[in-house]
């Protein structure tokens, strides 16, 4: 069913982009939908009350994060149905990226009511672009589970993905999530970026090892994460098959994960090992 999203009549969720940093950061129309809706849903209403009050919006502020999303999705279902136009912000970026709101969106969507998008600010896109790093195509994963086990288990299932890789992080488990991924990935190119838009904004490039050797300890990071490389990275796959026959796999079983890992040739990986042995 289509519905026209712009009806000034009808009940919208307007899911609205904040500045990432800088105040500065926000659209002519991000301000003027604010204004003219019946109420705002904020991640944090601190942080967005700073934000609202900078640029004199009067409009009502209400809570809307993780921990209660399931509660108030159904009151905020209710409030549209109702006829209200409301409007989702985050404390920093796009609403629902990261962050709570999909659910909502879901719900919107299932109970045919219209949902906008005002564009903004993107952490993500914005230290991409200013990267160094091969732009197009790209992943964008956001945050790495905080357990290591997890955690590695998510980068053993990313390591041969040729595309550039975005990432958020913390800054007191960067160190950590580095040197996990200088074990799993290999010590790729990669460019961490930190404070964006604000004052003390920084651009870190080089390679994990080198990055490792000076790390920034504060501020919001966006780490950005050179693809797969085969041609730079050609002896990897044959270290991995060493890897697996010293923890116990025969050659044939080691060779068959590492070809369903990189979608290879199984026939093909183990006559490119035999000669790497050979060679070597």
């Amino acid at each position: 069913m289509k519905i026209r999203s712009f009806d000034a009549e009808k009940a919208i969720l307007f899911l609205v982009a904040t500045p990432i940093g800088n105040l500065k950061d926000i659209t002519f129309r991000a301000i003027e939908v604010l204004n003219s809706v019946d109420k705002i849903y904020a991640e944090d209403t601190r942080t967005s009350g700073i934000l609202l009050s900078h640029y004199n919006i009067q409009t009502k502020l209400e809570s809307y994060h993780e921990f209660n999303q399931d509660l108030k999705s159904n009151q905020i279902l209710k409030e549209l149905q109702s006829g209200m136009r409301l409007a989702i912000i985050s404390d920093a970026g796009l609403p629902v990226i990261s962050d709570p709101g999909y659910k909502l969106v879901l719900l919107a969507i299932e109970h045919n009511i219209a949902v906008s998008t005002i564009p903004g600010a993107s952490a993500g896109i914005s230290a991409l672009i200013a990267s160094g790093l091969a732009p197009m195509p790209y992943l964008f994963y956001g945050f790495l589970d905080s357990k290591a086990a997890k955690r590695n288990s998510e980068l053993e299932d990313l390591k041969y993905q040729a595309c550039t890789l975005i990432f958020y992080e913390a800054p007191h488990r960067i160190e950590h999530t580095l040197k996990d991924m200088l074990q799993i990935l290999g010590n790729r190119k990669i460019t961490l970026a930190r404070e964006l838009t604000k004052t003390f904004e920084e651009y870190s490039r080089g390679t994990i090892e080198e990055i490792l050797l000076d790390l920034p300890q504060k501020g919001e990071m966006v780490l950005i994460v050179e693809g797969f490389k085969e041609e730079a990275q050609i002896e990897e796959p044959f270290k991995r098959i060493d890897e697996l026959i010293s923890l116990g796999y025969k050659p044939n079983e080691a060779i068959k994960e590492i070809a369903k890992l990189m979608q290879k040739s199984r026939s093909e990986l183990y006559k490119a090992y035999i000669e790497y042995k050979n060679i070597k």
